[in-house]
């Protein structure tokens, strides 16, 4: 059974403040602190790439984790921000930054918000029909690439980052069923445009989210024979403060159930769901989580993960 083993994060050191910038986009510092919630947003450095960050969280794990290059047999990387113009894949920079051994399996995903919990299903899928043992998931989606740091309703909420998933048949983690789902008909609500820039219709994000995403988490509850009182957390992707409570809220959990850990760096697109487990990780009371993404497509995706006692 493969599953979670570690993993690694980065997050860059450089920040911008939203309360720098409560003038310049009229916005008051309760608004800040109970509806966005970030009073800060992660930045990375103009020369870094996405590749670039991938291998910090590599770093990173590898003090939780050692574990030999040689030991890994496929590496997938989910992002819509690849390095340069996306070919060759990001997937095959990272191989030869790591030095990967020749018959390592390397490929990208093209997701964002939800892309960390279909690609655990992708990777877990790929190891097991091909007798793998160790996989590595990288999730990095760097939107300052794409960002109008003049426009509020993106420039406030987005944060650089990157994380590393190692997933290999002794894990820490073991996983449920997964639900997925799809609305391609409200594609519009997050979209780069012709400016390459990223839009985002909030108000329609927001509606689709409280409306869609705790039905699916109950969908995928009963899927797997569980009921909600039993989950010691909910984590869930992180598009805001305000998000997080109402889907908590709606669930009829304690939002304290529902930890919102990224306010000093913001939302990581498919690095804020295992930016939550990573922080979680050591928390023993943590025996059984939801995993719920949400966002870009629009698409939706949410399973659970048991800690092996």
């Amino acid at each position: 059974m493969i599953g979670i083993k570690a993993i690694g994060t980065y997050l860059p050191e450089k920040r911008i403040s939203n309360f720098d910038r409560i003038e310049k986009f009229d916005m008051t510092e309760s608004f800040i602190r109970e509806k966005i919630g970030f009073t800060e947003v992660a930045l990375k450095a103009p020369e870094q790439k996405t590749s670039d960050l991938c291998v910090k969280s590599w770093e990173n794990l590898l003090q939780q984790h050692p574990v030999s290059p040689n030991e890994i047999d496929c590496l997938i990387v989910c992002t819509q921000n690849p390095d340069g113009h996306g070919l060759p894949h990001t997937s095959a920079i990272i191989h030869d930054k790591l030095d990967l051994p020749l018959n390592c399996a390397v490929f990208d995903i093209s997701l964002g918000c939800s892309g960390y919990v279909y690609g655990l299903s992708v990777i877990k899928s790929f190891m097991e029909a091909n007798n793998f043992r160790r996989g590595l998931l990288f999730t990095a989606d760097p939107y300052s690439k794409v960002m109008n740091q003049e426009d509020k309703k993106t420039a406030t909420l987005f944060g650089d980052g990157a994380t590393v998933t190692l997933l290999t048949d002794e894990p820490v983690f073991e996983f449920g069923q997964f639900v997925f789902g799809s609305d391609g008909s409200k594609k519009e609500g997050i979209v780069v445009r012709e400016d390459g820039y990223v839009h985002m219709n909030g108000r329609a994000v927001f509606t689709f989210t409280v409306r869609i995403i705790p039905d699916s988490i109950r969908e995928m509850l009963e899927k797997n024979s569980f009921v909600i009182e039993n989950v010691n957390r909910f984590l869930l992707h992180q598009g805001s403060l305000h998000i997080v409570n109402s889907i908590a809220d709606n669930l009829g959990v304690p939002r304290e159930r529902c930890p919102f850990h990224s306010g000093a760096y913001g939302n990581t697109v498919s690095s804020s769901v295992p930016m939550l487990i990573a922080q979680e990780y050591a928390n023993q009371e943590m025996q059984v989580a939801v995993l719920a993404g949400f966002g870009v497509g629009l698409s939706w995706a949410s399973t659970l993960i048991f800690r092996k006692n």
